[in-house]
């Protein structure tokens, strides 16, 4: 459990020759990180470790300062701002230095704090990606987010809106006043009401949370509308590839590109179009504790880390 994880003090990292050495000075929390510590579902063990964790310091996302590169390295020099998901090239945020993959970070957009950078990598290109490159989103369109209150759903409301977007949003009911207020047209309790069974229906679901049954999805379309799933229950993610594998060409699972549309969110995010919501920020010592909230599903937007 959460609770078992102990602070401790460790050697400071030494760049290899590919390599970047950052001062964190924001991290944040993801289901990656839920999975790791708990090692479930037990399939990940396969790819996390068997008995324990293949990696001693969970966390993907991080934002912070570049202290020392590689002799490899040309993309970057001390001093700089920068922020990305490593999860392409391995774990370590939940530290106050990590050594990354120079490919795995980008250069941090002054306007941006380390806050909203840390918040910013791995959720935004799960919507992005989701809507834009999978969900080919389109002007005016109806859509549906599941799992709305989340990083990656009030992402895909602000991506959305900028497609002008009617936009739905399925969350627990202490999010929905929160998710209100940043702009979702409608909003749905999923306690209370089950979207796929209530006669709407939409041009695009994306879903974080992949909790109901392929036809239940399908029930939620349009003619030619378009299901998406960024992640969520694992046995019902393979029910979704065997009936991709049975013709249903409506289904999509998105592959995530770490950092690939950053360039984009950058724009968007410097023209006031896209805000991160951040739940915290929380210090580093109250990982155990945020984490377990953070898998019960109570936080709001961001669950963000901050080290200074």
């Amino acid at each position: 459990p959460p609770k078992s994880l102990k602070l401790k003090e460790l050697p400071k990292p030494v760049p290899k020759e590919n390599e970047v050495l950052v001062k964190i000075h924001a991290t944040a929390v993801n289901d990656f990180d839920w999975s790791l510590v708990r090692g479930k579902p037990y399939v990940y063990r396969l790819m996390f470790g068997l008995l324990r964790p293949k990696t001693l310091v969970p966390g993907i996302e991080l934002a912070g300062t570049v202290e020392a590169i590689g002799k490899e390295v040309t993309s970057f020099k001390a001093g700089e701002s920068v922020y990305g998901d490593i999860s392409g090239y391995g774990w370590g945020s939940f530290a106050e230095y990590a050594c990354v993959n120079e490919r795995s970070i980008v250069n941090k957009p002054a306007g941006m704090s380390f806050e909203e950078a840390a918040a910013i990598p791995h959720a935004s290109m799960l919507a992005f990606q989701g809507l834009v490159d999978v969900g080919n989103i389109k002007k005016d369109q109806k859509i549906l987010i599941n799992g709305a209150g989340g990083g990656m759903g009030i992402f895909a409301l602000q991506i959305a809106k900028h497609y002008d977007a009617e936009v739905t949003g399925v969350d627990s009911g202490n999010k929905l006043k929160m998710m209100k207020s940043i702009g979702f047209d409608h909003v749905i309790d999923y306690k209370a009401e089950d979207f796929t069974k209530n006669g709407q229906r939409y041009d695009l679901v994306l879903d974080a949370k992949t909790n109901r049954s392929m036809r239940a999805y399908a029930r939620s379309l349009k003619p030619g509308g378009k299901y998406v799933t960024a992640g969520g229950d694992l046995t019902r993610l393979l029910q979704l590839v065997v009936s991709k594998k049975l013709g249903q060409k409506n289904l999509h699972i998105v592959g995530l590109k770490q950092n690939k549309d950053l360039t984009t969110i950058h724009e968007l995010f410097e023209g006031g179009k896209i805000k991160p919501v951040i739940d915290g920020p929380y210090k580093l010592d109250e990982i155990p504790k945020v984490l377990q909230y953070f898998g019960e599903g109570r936080h709001k937007g961001k669950v963000i880390i901050s080290l200074v």
